[in-house]
């Protein structure tokens, strides 16, 4: 008869699972410059992480080093509890999807997915049964004969993650998976490969600076800048809730708002500054000294835009429609306030089906409500 687990043994488990790759203080340096600074980051079993940065940021090097390709200046990196300085890459359960693809032109399609495990010296039943599983798991089984260059390029991205998959890695790293896929088909193709890795036992990191790619495919996602990692939480949480500036402002688009904090209570804080003749007025306290210079953060989806005066004390402010922009779903207002400040507002479209709806060059009023916004300290 089999024991239940003890409460000790659940945390174990559940602790392993949260930390199946683990960066520990992790330095990377390439002479006197610092790719990769003190980072560190868990990611738990089967989850699809996300490295979200511009260029130059360091999330590259850090999938390197996940890959062996390059090694850490300092501190460790783990999976499933085994240090990979240990680990020659070629030993690793770790396989990296590259951006470029990296398809051999001159093999069929089933032959590039069979490559690695020849390389291995796999019975030819095992490979044939293998490669014939996940060729039928990416929907690319009929085109098992043709080469490379009579696929499309989705489908060839598909051929990339089967040849990835086949080895049946403990950890799949992607590089930029959709930058070589025009939008339209790049958009299609997202969720599709979420649902081909929800179906197989892979955790999952993956490298982009496309901000939409992180917030459709990612469990999580870490922002990262000159080498260091900004924040790390759900899409939900950082787009709702960033903790600084950089994040506010590179995850989607922003108002900032800057101000000094006049008043400051558990559930609210009042803030005064050059943007607005009101005061701003944000239902959340902050840490901090009265007086501190801080930013205040709106979405452009939070803002409302009405010819006529709110009725609310704080929050709002008057300006002129100086551009639209037909988004399809949402059109782009720029308003002007009388400062010369510009306020991004999305409208929603068929709100300007109204007969008052604001347009071109009208004196609008813009507004917002005090638990749509984020006070912003750093």
């Amino acid at each position: 008869m089999t024991m239940p687990m003890s409460h000790r043994e659940k945390e174990a488990i559940h602790a392993s699972k949260a930390d199946f790759v683990q960066i520990i203080d992790v330095v990377k340096k390439f002479g006197d410059a610092t790719a990769v600074n003190h980072v560190n980051l868990s990611v738990a079993k089967n989850e699809l992480f996300a490295l979200l940065g511009s260029s130059g940021c360091g999330k590259s090097t850090l999938l390197r080093m996940l890959a062996g390709f390059e090694h850490p200046t300092s501190g460790r990196v783990l999976i499933d509890g085994d240090d990979l300085a240990k680990i020659p890459p070629y030993r690793r359960p770790v396989n990296m999807m590259f951006q470029s693809y990296a398809l051999f032109p001159h093999m069929s399609v089933e032959g590039n997915v069979a490559f690695g495990l020849k390389q291995e010296g796999l019975p030819k039943n095992e490979i044939r049964d293998r490669v014939d599983a996940v060729l039928e798991l990416v929907q690319m089984r009929k085109f098992a004969k043709r080469k490379p260059h009579q696929l499309s390029g989705g489908q060839q991205q598909r051929v990339a993650l089967a040849r990835s998959l086949v080895k049946r890695p403990k950890l799949l790293l992607l590089d930029e998976p959709m930058s070589a896929l025009d939008k339209q088909i790049r958009q299609a193709t997202q969720m599709e490969l979420v649902n081909i890795l929800d179906k197989v036992d892979v955790t999952c990191v993956m490298v982009t600076h496309d901000q939409e790619e992180a917030m459709t495919m990612a469990n999580r996602l870490a922002v990262m800048s000159e080498g260091a990692i900004i924040q790390i939480g759900t899409p939900h949480e950082v787009y709702e809730y960033p903790n600084s500036r950089f994040t506010a402002e590179f995850i989607g688009s922003t108002n900032l708002f800057k101000g000094k904090v006049v008043e400051d209570e558990a559930d609210h804080v009042f803030i005064d500054g050059p943007d607005l003749k009101t005061r701003l007025f944000v239902s959340h306290g902050i840490t901090g000294p009265l007086g501190m210079d801080v930013s205040v953060s709106v979405r452009p989806e939070r803002i409302n835009v009405t010819r006529a005066k709110p009725e609310q004390q704080y929050n709002w402010a008057q300006g002129t429609v100086s551009n639209l922009a037909y988004m399809g779903s949402y059109t782009l207002f720029h308003v002007t306030l009388e400062n010369g400040k510009v306020v991004i507002a999305n409208v929603p479209s068929l709100a300007l089906m109204r007969d008052d709806a604001p347009s071109y060059d009208d004196e609008v009023f813009v507004s917002w409500t005090e638990t749509s916004a984020v006070v912003l300290s750093k």
